[in-house]
């Protein structure tokens, strides 16, 4: 069985971090600000075309990335709010922007008790 160095996945990102330091790999080279790191840039890439991988995305997630599946949306999430992941693939990074805004509009109308759907 091979050794895996996986990150530990109970770390929890609070508004104290710095998103470019939780973002990176703590066992790559610090990248200077501004570039992403190449698992950061793999990660994108990944949440592009997941849909290729055979099986469900979470089991993929864990395969490539050796990290939970919320792990990963920890950083993903991060990163979309990055300038340097919108100059890298501009079109998923809006993309996935305008998901998770219109998910946090769905669950703050559904908190107020406001109906959404249009009928």
């Amino acid at each position: 069985m091979e050794s895996v160095d996986a990150t530990n996945d109970i770390d929890v990102i609070s508004i104290y971090d710095d998103p470019m330091i939780v973002a990176s790999s703590p066992h790559e080279g610090r990248e200077p600000v501004g570039e992403l790191s190449a698992r950061d840039a793999e990660i994108l890439t990944f949440e592009r075309q997941w849909w290729k991988f055979a099986g469900a995305k979470e089991q993929a997630i864990r395969d490539k990335f050796q990290m939970s599946a919320t792990r990963y949306y920890q950083i993903l999430n991060a990163w979309i709010d990055k300038p340097e992941a919108l100059a890298q693939d501009p079109l998923l990074v809006k993309r996935l922007r305008r998901l998770r805004a219109t998910r946090q509009r769905n669950r703050s109308a559904k908190r107020l008790g406001i109906d959404l759907t249009i009928e």
